[in-house]
């Protein structure tokens, strides 16, 4: 019986300490080249949307900060500019916004790209690839671009609806 209990025990082991795989991807910050190829398009602002954002500067410079998203080659380099994504949308989260987009809607879409950002930030914090949430916070910041559009686009009047 003390054999078997030994024989099992040096068995179990052996076979314990085999190489074992993760499910998480970790990668090399010196390996990592970034394909912005996978990356979806910024959307297109409509002419309305663009001459009210032409006056709002803090956004403009998010905007063009956002465009360097689509030359990053490197992990180091998306690390510098995801650092600068916060730092221009905490400058833009205090600005005054145009009276057209001072609206819940358009701040809400705000805070939702805010936290994709710090998700990718994350992501890089523990070395594991950014892709995913990188193209999860390109969406939310074409969500932000798009709901300008429906606001511009947007005519009801609620002041008809609440005379009657």
């Amino acid at each position: 019986m003390r054999k078997l209990f030994v024989f099992g025990l040096t068995f179990l082991l052996l076979f314990s300490c085999g190489n074992t795989q993760g499910t998480e991807q970790s990668i090399n910050p010196d390996v990592l080249e970034f394909d912005v190829q996978k990356l979806p398009k910024k959307s297109v602002l409509n002419s309305g949307a663009k001459a009210i954002l032409e006056t709002w500067a803090e956004f403009n410079d998010l905007d063009i900060a956002f465009d360097g998203l689509y030359a990053v080659e490197n992990n180091e380099e998306l690390i510098l500019l995801i650092d600068e994504f916060i730092e221009k949308q905490n400058a833009l989260a205090v600005s005054n916004y145009p009276e057209t987009f001072d609206i819940p809607q358009v701040k809400s879409r705000q805070k939702v790209f805010k936290t994709y950002v710090l998700k990718v930030k994350a992501t890089l914090e523990y070395r594991k690839d950014p892709l995913e949430p990188t193209i999860e916070m390109v969406n939310a910041f074409n969500s932000l671009r798009n709901q300008f559009n429906v606001m511009v686009n947007y005519n009801f009047d609620s002041k008809m609806i609440l005379d009657e």
